[in-house]
């Protein structure tokens, strides 16, 4: 007899569309008003229900506020979601707007696995991951919805780009469904937490030599690799991007074709042995500027200038970027933000290195974390600002045990974040002097060589564990690299370690006075160059800061900072702080 088959290869395979849809802000609607939520719940469902039987619709799973359905065509699924929509605002005409129940949902066609009434696979997985990747009152299809619906609608439709979602091995084509009537819908296109987008478009040749083309190329190719190492910036290839090459362009209508929320453009003139090149980000939403700027150079070396203008250009435009998703996050409404948005809406309270902004910070970190328990970048920067808290106010071991927990969750989950396995690093490296932070910041380094933040806090982590010579080729580099950046201050109190650790003490003074300079809002920074000015025999200048720093924070004692320092600096610092009266 043959043997039998496995149980598997009894279950349905089809190829189905999927639509997965909840209701953008439950939760807050039911902490507000548990029963009248329930009921409008009940009365939507009494209307969307019949809706999808209508359009040939099988609901598979009604959990909570989820709905879960499969259709034959993603025509049909479409057609399906937007009449859903339509009712749903119907119903919310005679509610005040704090009662509105607005729908997301998601599309996706895919085979799947049918077992009874229950349905499985990545087909189901990405429509409900696309689900978290509409707006409140909108719809989002994937790419092989939308090649079945295109044209065949009464409707338009915006490309999102490529996104990777959650779980899904390959990145998977996302487009918004515009529903008729509302071409002009003031909804917020997002990528979600899933990446800000970005384009680089072919740099103009303005120099009279047409064979400079290839120099102009060679920049775009460069500055393209650079920032496809940032791991929360998704940047479309350069094939794609080089089609409007010699083209008259719309940033607008390239934001829509290439599904980018920004284009770095620029231009490439040459001048003998001088070298010109200009580059700027807009927005494609507004066509708005973003940031401009102009690099000169020379064409002595010119894959050295090639290398050294795109990581300037990258150096700029992260933290643009970065500035211009805070603003958008800002923008959205608070029932519409999910764990990228928290993230964004977290990082301006960070700037100051404070406990106080950083206590706010931990409060948006930690619901971005009840959302996705797996955010490395959030894990990373809540550990950080528990780290201020435990170092800049009082020493609260509860404090340092959250920092260190974040720190190791951030780089256990095998993450790619450059700049969160930097962050982490660091925190490990300055609340338990353990080696394998140093390591975090190397495997961040090594997945992106330009990432400033782990050139500037790997300068701190070398020098607080007392590795002078790597603590100033880090910060020489951080500096280098990033001159404008607000963790200067960090890489300036790292060479200032590494120097008094070589008994160079005027030139860590010299650097102390750039760490207050650069952050003037820390107290600590005011007594570290106090007790350097100290020891380089400025008594003056060294009692000058150590008036300010007891103005700001009286009864200081620099004995707290002993267990942060590494041991021989701590020893040094303690006889520059005796003589200023810094010690019990």
């Amino acid at each position: 007899m043959p043997s039998e088959r496995p149980s598997a290869y009894s279950l349905e395979r089809q190829l189905l569309a999927i639509l997965a849809g909840d209701i953008a802000g439950y939760s807050k609607l039911m902490s507000e008003d548990e029963g009248e939520t329930i009921r409008l719940l009940k009365e939507r469902r009494q209307t969307i229900l019949p809706v999808i039987e209508s359009f040939g619709g099988i609901v598979v799973d009604l959990a909570g506020d989820g709905i879960l359905a499969t259709f034959p065509s993603a025509v049909r699924a479409v057609e399906c979601s937007l009449t859903i929509q339509e009712k749903v605002d119907e119903g919310n005409r005679n509610l005040p707007e704090e009662r509105w129940m607005r729908f997301r949902l998601g599309i996706n066609l895919g085979d799947v696995v049918r077992e009874e009434a229950r349905v499985y696979g990545d087909g189901v997985n990405i429509a409900a991951r696309l689900e978290a990747l509409a707006d409140p009152g909108g719809v989002v299809i994937s790419g092989a919805a939308y090649d079945q619906v295109n044209d065949k609608l009464k409707c338009a439709f915006e490309s999102l780009g490529e996104h990777r979602l959650k779980n899904i091995m390959r990145p998977i084509r996302v487009y918004r469904v515009i529903r008729p009537g509302r071409e002009d819908s003031n909804l917020v296109i997002t990528a979600s937490r899933s990446a800000p987008s970005i384009a680089v478009l072919p740099f103009a040749n303005i120099s009279a030599d047409p064979e400079q083309d290839y120099f102009a190329d060679g920049i775009v190719e460069d500055i393209t690799t650079a920032l496809s190492r940032i791991r929360w910036l998704f940047v479309i290839a350069r094939n794609s991007s080089f089609v409007y090459k010699g083209k008259m362009i719309d940033v607008r209508q390239v934001g829509r074709e290439l599904g980018v929320r920004y284009v770095l453009e620029g231009g490439v003139r040459k001048a003998g042995q001088r070298l010109r090149i200009t580059a700027q980000l807009v927005d494609t939403m507004s066509a708005a500027q973003v940031w401009a700027e102009r690099f000169d150079g020379t064409l002595e070396d010119v894959f050295d200038l090639q290398d050294q203008i795109a990581e300037r250009v990258v150096a700029a435009v992260e933290p643009n970027v970065q500035k211009s998703e805070i603003e958008r996050s800002r923008r959205k409404r608070p029932d519409s933000l999910d764990a990228y948005d928290l993230y964004l809406r977290a990082l301006p309270y960070t700037a100051s290195q404070s406990a106080d902004e950083g206590k706010v910070a931990i409060e948006f970190l930690k619901k971005a974390l009840a959302i996705e328990p797996d955010y490395a970048a959030a894990h990373a920067l809540i550990a950080w600002c528990y780290e201020w808290c435990y170092s800049r106010a009082g020493f609260a071991e509860a404090n340092k045990a959250a920092a260190l927990h974040h720190a190791r969750a951030a780089i256990s989950g095998g993450t790619d974040d450059a700049n969160a396995l930097a962050i982490a690093g660091f925190v490990i490296v300055m609340l338990a002097k353990d080696p394998a932070g140093l390591k975090a910041i190397d495997r961040g380094l090594a997945i992106n060589p330009s990432c400033a933040t782990a050139l500037f806090v790997g300068s701190a982590a070398n020098a607080f564990m007392e590795r002078p010579s790597q603590a100033l080729s880090f910060a020489d580099a951080a500096l280098r690299h990033s001159p404008f950046d607000l963790l200067v201050s960090v890489a300036h109190t790292a060479k200032a370690v590494a120097l008094l650790l070589e008994g160079r003490y005027a030139d860590a003074a010299s650097n102390l006075d750039r760490s207050v300079e650069a952050n003037p809002s820390l107290s600590s920074f005011r007594f570290f160059a106090a007790c350097a000015h100290a020891l380089a025999g400025d008594f003056k200048q060294a009692r000058c800061l150590a008036d300010e720093g007891l103005a700001m924070e009286p009864g200081f004692k620099l004995r707290f900072f002993f267990e942060l320092l590494p041991l021989n600096a701590a020893e040094k610092f303690a006889s520059g702080g005796r003589v200023l009266g810094l010690l019990d």
